[in-house]
């Protein structure tokens, strides 16, 4: 005899359940009265649908969820043992398991789903021919009414291409960033999203309870008379207890911090190292030890860091060992003697060839001194002091001159209102600024000002626009200027070398900073011989831009980064993070602004409480043992798992925005700390 063969199922609807909630554990099984719990009162709703043919439970594999099919036995619903972690394999065996067409995906949280509105969709979803549709893509329906559905073949694609754990577990993120289907969202007439009947948290369930307890007495109860009934007796969801203030000890590091206040001008020696820019009298400060992507503070806490990774200087991550040996071996030699180190021509041999159309090298230990240096052989060759500027270019007295004209001049390059103090008088006149992108503006400078210098950022935080940056060469061509490229924050994240071989366009110097020694302290700036030359022409020397342990570790970093095209995987990492960040704030409706270089990503919370909403971010995020901000420079240790595990606890950090942001509460009241100083905001 032939097997009969199985019959499709037209329209499945698959229940995502599982006992262990992160939030809120067993929540699928609390009672709502004595004889019903959560998950079996959502069967029944379910089973109450005009158009779904099969209802299944897809959970996990996990002892505790082995019940599940004796506590659901009664409602003859079949439950299906999946993958815990890769949710998106689970629907897929389920769905091919029951030979379905077209899936409905339902979670357990949602015990008030209602089945008409399901049944309007799938007669939405049937009439508009769609791959996958949702009332999730646009938000009108309340918090707890999510209704997906897809096509099997669909489901088959993502389960075959998606790649990162975010799209596995939850199931549809990969369909709905894929462009080649047909993709439909269904609307409320009225816009209901204001309302929340999910179960995520116990006060959730102290509503849901009370729901019931009122609407059990009708043979059944649809979206409009739950709407209706919140409406009328003010059931709302309980808020206060979702986020707790956690007030934490004051550490040793702080205390150490207070008292460097008192001894060190601004108690240390760099501004973006400064704690109350990340979480004031809560953030580390100091560390004991560095390896990969960790940081052990020197009380002995570990970290992960992804925020500033040394300010952009370890791409290839802390404590790199070959290069750590490198400097190491060198050392055994001797640092610093009366004789040169012969490193730094090995090194300038090198740069000469990342750079071709460069002849010459100078080498230094700091940025503000590589920016400094530059500007220098500039003038001495051009015989002209004014230059025009656009970015960030460090602390000297060159740079600093371009507020003596207007106190704002530098508010969108670095800091707002920076003091003068100490800066001479005779400098005004000599400095003026430009805005990235606004070639007319520069135009307008060298018609008015006899320019002689040029001085720039390839890109920070948005890209080159209409050719703005081939526009600025040919200006300085015709216009006989030297055009200087400051790539201490862009080198070698893009490609390896200087941001501007990605753009094709060449400068007459660069200089190169942070990522060239991967945590030592060694810049480099490089140029036409012609230009360079002007060097021996004027004064610049210093005793310790000759020892070894700066050469060296450029050299072998240099070495590292060209064998793993270290660009090529901090961009990628950095591309999957920004689009992550993109998704999670169009779930929650955030509003976020996600920009920067692909492995400098940023974002910012729009709007007058931004910063508030950043240091809420910074505090969350160290309760997990996370250093986080805005702003992540990527480094080749930052793996494709931490990755996953940061991305995880955005999605939670950003979920109580939301709650906050929806409840209209006062972020104010939701820190532990004081608001973040706002400093460093670079809007080039």
């Amino acid at each position: 005899m032939h097997k009969l063969k199985k019959k499709k199922i037209e329209n499945l609807c698959i229940v995502q359940a599982r006992m262990g909630s992160s939030r809120l554990p067993g929540k699928i099984i609390f009672k709502l009265d004595k004889k019903k719990t959560v998950i079996q009162f959502l069967i029944e709703r379910l089973l109450k649908s005009k158009y779904i043919n099969k209802v299944i439970v897809a959970t996990t594999t996990n002892k505790e969820d082995k019940f599940l099919k004796k506590h659901l036995k009664r409602y003859k619903c079949e439950v299906f043992y999946g993958p815990a972690e890769n949710v998106l394999k689970r629907y897929y065996l389920a769905s091919q398991k029951y030979k379905a067409v077209n899936i409905i995906r339902i979670t357990a949280d949602c015990p008030f789903v209602d089945p008409s509105l399901i049944d309007k969709i799938i007669k939405f979803h049937n009439v508009q021919k769609s791959d996958y549709t949702s009332n999730t893509l646009q938000t009108t329906f309340p918090n707890g009414q999510d209704i997906e559905i897809f096509k099997f073949d669909i489901l088959k694609d993502a389960y075959k291409n998606a790649k990162t754990s975010y799209e596995k577990e939850h199931v549809t993120p990969f369909i709905k960033n894929n462009n080649l289907i047909l993709k439909k969202n269904f609307k409320s007439t009225i816009n209901l999203s204001s309302f929340r009947m999910t179960l995520d948290y116990y006060d959730d369930f102290v509503v849901i309870k009370k729901l019931y307890d009122i609407l059990k007495k009708r043979k059944f109860f649809y979206l409009k008379n739950i709407i209706q009934l919140m409406k009328q007796k003010k059931i709302t969801f309980h808020f206060k207890n979702i986020i707790k203030s956690k007030k934490l000890k004051k550490p040793y590091g702080i205390k150490l911090w207070e008292n460097a206040k008192k001894i060190i001008p601004g108690g240390n020696m760099l501004l973006s190292k400064r704690p109350e820019i990340f979480l004031p009298d809560r953030w580390p400060t100091y560390y004991k030890k560095a390896k990969g992507c960790q940081i052990w503070d020197i009380s002995g806490r570990k970290f992960t860091d992804m925020s500033l990774m040394g300010v952009g200087t370890n791409i290839l991550g802390y404590s790199n060992k070959r290069i750590d040996d490198a400097v190491v071996n060198s050392l055994r030699n001797g640092n610093l003697s009366s004789l040169n180190n012969y490193e730094e021509v090995k090194l300038s041999e090198i740069l000469l060839k990342i750079n071709p159309w460069a002849d010459m090298v100078r080498l230094a230990r700091t940025g503000g001194e590589a920016n400094a240096i530059s500007i220098r052989i500039a003038r001495a060759n051009s015989k002209n002091d004014k230059i025009a500027f656009c970015g960030y270019h460090g602390w000297h007295d060159w740079y600093l001159s371009a507020n003596l004209n207007d106190k704002k001049n530098l508010d969108f390059h670095l800091l707002r209102d920076l003091p003068l103090k100490g800066i001479p008088k005779n400098l005004k006149n000599t400095i003026f600024p430009f805005m990235y992108n606004d070639i007319h503006g520069l135009e307008k400078i060298i018609k008015t000002q006899n320019i002689g210098i040029i001085k720039m950022e390839v890109q920070r935080d948005i890209e080159p626009r209409n050719n703005f940056l081939k526009k600025v060469r040919k200006l300085a061509n015709k216009n006989k200027i030297i055009l200087i490229f400051d790539e201490c924050t862009s080198g070698f994240r893009q490609c390896f070398g200087g941001l501007h071989s990605f753009y094709g366009v060449n400068p007459d110097i660069a200089t190169y900073g942070k990522a060239l020694g991967n945590g030592y302290a060694i810049t480099a700036i490089v140029g036409k011989k012609k230009i360079m030359n002007e060097a021996q022409n004027t004064f610049i020397s210093s005793t310790f831009w000759t020892e070894r342990i700066g050469p060296t570790a450029a050299i072998e970093t240099l070495n590292i980064m060209k064998e793993i095209k270290s660009w090529d995987i901090i961009t990628k990492k950095g591309k999957e993070i920004k689009r992550c960040w993109q998704e999670i704030s169009d779930k929650y409706e955030l509003n976020m602004k996600i920009f920067g270089l692909d492995s400098i990503a940023k974002f910012l919370f729009q709007g007058n409480k931004s910063q508030y909403y950043k240091t809420f971010v910074t505090q969350e995020f160290l309760k997990k043992k996370f250093l986080a901000s805005n702003c992540i420079f990527l480094s080749t240790e930052h793996s494709d798992a931490l990755i996953e595990k940061y991305i995880g606890e955005f999605d939670k950090i950003a979920e109580k925005i939301a709650l906050i942001k929806y409840h209209k509460k006062d972020i104010k009241n939701f820190l532990d700390a004081k608001k973040a100083h706002e400093t460093l905001k670079r809007l080039n």
